[in-house]
């Protein structure tokens, strides 16, 4: 899964771009100024950097600017800012691209794309998970099965793939929901138990043996137990 961190001091627009984002097979971190941003990013890496430039404090130049002193991240600038000047100013603090407000869902997806193939961040051959005989190609978000497609849906994809990228890992409802949804720990476990029904029938209608590895946790959550 590619991680995005969303540089914002809207959490309405931060809760916009990962509802666009997420079901596409990115992991969104959230954070409200430039200064959290950059703190992340000396800690953790990412794929890619959406950042708005319009902040107060440390605007997205500047922040832009800082990055660029500590990473190669590609970065897109958002903003309601759409001169000319604005644009060349921000190409040449180090920002790959630039998207002005309002934007359309597609075109932010495509850039994000389209940075990432420039950056050589896509996903490429190799970019797949493996696991007896089921492969999950994170660029096409394919799934097969003994060459058979197995069709998931964006949620259901993102989950199966945090379940192999953490194999024997415990995950409760609550990190499910708070993970792949955004959502609040109050909001109803049925919706991960329904995901996890759809999952489960459609890897069993491929032949592959989900009951074996993919768990219920009695009390907690799931887990996908690879343990011989």
């Amino acid at each position: 899964m590619r991680t995005v961190l969303l540089i914002d001091d809207e959490k309405r627009m931060l809760d916009l771009l990962s509802l666009y984002i997420e079901p596409y097979g990115y992991k969104c971190i959230k954070k409200h100024s430039g200064s959290d941003g950059l703190d992340f990013l000396r800690k953790e890496k990412v794929d890619i950097v959406i950042l708005d430039i319009m902040m107060p404090d440390m605007d997205g130049w500047t922040t832009c600017e800082k990055i660029r002193e500590i990473s190669d991240v590609p970065i897109m600038m958002l903003t309601a800012r759409n001169e000319k000047d604005d644009v060349v100013k921000g190409l040449k603090k180090g920002a790959d691209d630039y998207l002005a407000k309002p934007f359309n869902e597609k075109e932010l997806l495509a850039r994000i794309e389209a940075i990432m193939r420039r950056t050589n961040r896509t996903s490429n051959v190799e970019d797949s998970i493996r696991f007896e005989g089921l492969i999950m190609n994170q660029s096409t978000f394919q799934v097969t099965f003994q060459d058979k497609e197995i069709f998931l849906t964006p949620k259901e994809f993102a989950m199966l793939e945090l379940f192999l990228e953490h194999q024997n890992k415990v995950f409760s409802r609550e990190h499910l929901l708070s993970t792949l949804w955004g959502l609040k720990v109050d909001t109803e476990d049925r919706t991960i138990d329904s995901h996890i029904r759809n999952i489960r029938e459609k890897l069993r209608q491929a032949c592959f043996p989900v009951e074996k590895y993919l768990k219920t946790v009695w009390g907690i959550g799931y887990k996908w137990n690879s343990l011989r």
